[in-house]
């Protein structure tokens, strides 16, 4: 048997928490298969295995914490089961494989779809099986989503009498959900059931609730506002939008405009690409810009480095990246860390206006808002344009109220008329 513990995961790190088993119990994987998720304070971390074989004696369940080192499972080492009988014999070695984890491997090999733990307990409550829910996610994961799709579609649900406390079932792979959730009946209302559920922030919640605080407590933070007309870049992006993605592999999208802009603001003031360290303020040369992204375990902030000497087509394709491992879960600590100045897009999800918060030691952060279509006084006629709501919260400490306006002006100005980005006026 080889132990699988938790790994290293950086220098500052020493506890993780368990996301996602990928692998039942008793169920047989290929080496450098991943076996189980895990989240650390900064990011998703994935355990493969180090040969084939069938994992044994499952010892941290879903949401539980563990220390860098401690035991995770066991493997036991065996070449790939070449039919039933084979898997069934192999399932059976040992006294610690379950019922559920050897169903899970047929004789492929092939466990079930792996399932997000937030779709696994809605369809715990609405009783679906997985072959009654369409997996969209990478890697076919089933996601919240396809659930609430699958529901909503009419597929199969058992009613539960109300008024009784219902706990979710076991499923191959993940953590019985009452071992990590307390479930609590607090009364009863018109014959329905009021319950509350109590489930321990995520290492990466944890993370960003001290940080925010932080942000909150020790900056002085103010929130300037503007907005930008932002018809040049989309008949911009509409001319050259086919040669782009034919000649770069990647489509052309509003982001590496506002990132081109923002470094071409940041060189003209330095003192936003700055932080306090103590009593003296840091500036820097360079711009590593953080990108703010929406992915399997919430909203995260992954760090393009050097833009200043990137592409259009590097930026796209880097954020693509970083889009895609966010989604799996993949992002390492060192994505994450050591950024300058932050971008986060609220548009995406239809905020039309809003005030970031500054993610330290970073002194500014610019927001971006949903576009929409309003009338405009131009040249004294009243003219329909798409507009958006840009905001730029930034530490007063280091800031004055001067450059953030002008630094916001600057980024309207050059969106605007974007051939400023080339000629560098």
């Amino acid at each position: 048997m080889l132990e699988i513990k938790v790994p290293s995961v950086g220098e500052s790190i020493s506890e993780v928490q368990i996301g996602q088993w990928l692998v039942a119990e008793g169920g047989w994987v290929a080496k450098d298969q991943i076996i189980v998720d895990l989240e650390t304070e900064k990011a998703a971390v994935q355990v493969p295995a180090p040969q084939s074989g069938f994992v044994r004696s499952i010892r941290k369940q879903v949401e539980e914490f563990a220390n860098v080192g401690e035991l995770l499972c066991h493997l036991e080492p065996a070449d790939k089961p070449g039919d039933s009988a084979a898997a069934a014999q192999a399932g059976s070695s040992t006294a610690t494989a379950s019922t559920a984890g050897s169903s899970s491997s047929d004789v492929g090999g092939q466990s079930e779809p792996r399932i997000m733990p937030s779709a696994q307990r809605i369809m715990d409550e609405k009783n679906l099986k997985p072959s009654d829910v369409k997996a969209s996610g990478p890697g076919g994961r089933i996601l919240k989503e396809d659930v609430l799709a699958a529901q909503s579609s009419g597929s199969p649900a058992v009613s539960r009498p109300t008024g009784q406390l219902q706990t979710p079932s076991p499923v191959p792979g993940q953590a019985n959900q009452a071992s990590s959730a307390l479930q609590a009946a607090v009364g009863s209302q018109g014959g329905g059931q009021r319950m509350e559920e109590i489930r321990p922030l995520s290492m990466i919640r944890r993370t960003i609730a001290s940080r925010l605080v932080e942000a909150q407590q020790t900056a002085a933070l103010l929130t300037t506002f503007n907005e930008v007309n932002m018809k040049p870049i989309i008949d911009l992006r509409a001319k050259y939008r086919d040669a782009f993605q034919e000649r770069h592999g990647v489509k052309l999208g509003f982001m590496s405009f506002f990132a081109k802009a923002s470094v071409e603001a940041l060189r003209r003031f330095p003192s936003v690409n700055a932080e306090i360290r103590g009593n003296n303020i840091v500036y820097r040369n360079y711009m590593d810009i953080g990108i703010a992204i929406g992915g399997g375990k919430g909203l995260v902030v992954p760090v393009l480095r050097n833009v200043e000497q990137m592409t259009f087509a590097e930026v796209e394709r880097t954020i693509g990246e970083f889009g895609a491992k966010a989604s799996e879960n993949r992002l390492m600590p060192e994505d994450l860390m050591g950024g300058t100045f932050t971008i986060s897009n609220g548009g995406v999800y239809g905020s039309m206006l809003s005030t970031p918060i500054v993610n330290p030691p970073q002194s500014a952060i610019l927001g971006l808002h949903a576009i929409q279509e309003r009338p405009m006084a131009v040249s004294g006629q009243v003219v329909i344009l798409p507009m958006m709501y840009l905001a730029l919260t930034y530490d007063h400490r280091i800031i004055d109220g001067r450059e953030a306006v002008t630094f916001l002006k600057t980024i309207k100005e050059i969106c605007e008329d974007p051939t400023r980005l080339f000629l560098e006026v």
